[in-house]
């Protein structure tokens, strides 16, 4: 089903939860009918940011990249969900502005949360000095300051985040109505 497209531009600390919720709400949407895409923080510096690093200029054009890629897609009726750390509100607005349709998540979680959480070590690594400018270490995140949806995902279940972002999306007229199943009735 083509309806209307949007962004839903999840931001946040790495370990907070970003791609999990993504992926439960696109999982509500594709049950909804709904044209639905990911861009994933990682997967997109894997092919259409290749070659940049993390200095504040190549995460601002990652971000302005992933931006655009977004607002092509919604624009073309595409709920596009992205999950990016994008850590410089500065950024994130630049985004907002030239997106028609922009809804602003943030997944909040306090950074000894994420640290428990990092399966991959980077925050260990950042630590010892073995990376460098990592957010939230030695780099600043930015926390939204009017965010449209605000998850916080060292109190709420995965499935409670998806939730409200899903009610958020309904009550603003953004989403089809859930499809309720088909009664079969045995004579």
């Amino acid at each position: 089903m083509k309806g209307k497209g949007l962004t839903l531009w999840f931001t946040g600390l790495s370990g907070s939860g970003k791609t999990t919720i993504s992926k439960g709400v696109e999982r509500e949407l594709r049950a909804r009918n709904c044209l639905v895409e990911i861009l994933d923080g990682d997967v997109v510096r894997t092919h259409l940011s290749k070659g940049l690093g993390f200095s504040k200029q190549d995460r601002d054009i990652n971000i302005r990249r992933i931006g655009f890629v977004a607002n092509l897609l919604s624009r073309n009726g595409v709920v596009a969900i992205t999950a990016a750390i994008s850590p410089y509100q500065a950024t994130r607005d630049e985004v907002r502005r030239m997106t028609e349709n922009f809804i602003e998540v943030y997944v909040n979680a306090p950074l000894e949360v994420c640290e428990q959480r990092d399966v991959k070590g980077l925050y260990a690594m950042a630590r010892a000095g073995e990376i460098q400018g990592f957010t939230g270490i030695d780099d600043p995140y930015e926390e939204p300051l009017n965010p449209e949806i605000i998850c916080y995902t060292a109190e709420e279940t995965v499935e409670e985040s998806v939730a409200k972002v899903i009610n958020h999306l309904d009550l603003l007229g953004y989403l089809p109505a859930k499809p309720t199943p088909a009664l079969t009735y045995v004579i």
